[in-house]
């Protein structure tokens, strides 16, 4: 597996584990999975595709404001894509619970 796609499944992973979370724990505490914005400018978009990348602070801004927004207080189980500025759809059930249960396996190694 490609460092890329390692990222990829397991930004699919937390955004899975999020939404079953909050089905779990509907009383909170609030877990929405967040894009906080392509390319910017971290290590990992410096070293793998050699570009300084975007300004950091959108994904900062995009962060603190679900964080403490009220906008985002019955978001729980959602996930944000901050390129889009909108939330995407939620995936089926059976598979963010599958995830999550497998995640939970790993981390109780």
């Amino acid at each position: 597996m490609s460092d890329m796609q390692a990222y990829a499944q397991s930004k699919l992973a937390i955004t899975l584990w999020s939404q079953h979370f909050a089905t779990y724990y509907p009383d909170g505490p609030i877990s929405i999975a967040v894009n906080p914005g392509s390319l910017l400018a971290t290590r990992m978009v410096r070293e793998g595709f050699g570009t300084s990348g975007n300004d950091i602070a959108i994904g900062t801004e995009i962060l603190t404001r679900v964080a403490l927004s009220s906008a985002f207080a019955q978001a729980s189980g959602r996930y944000w894509d901050n390129d889009s500025a909108q939330f995407g759809n939620r995936l089926p059930v059976e598979i963010a619970l599958s995830v999550s249960r497998e995640i939970d396996r790993l981390l109780e190694g």
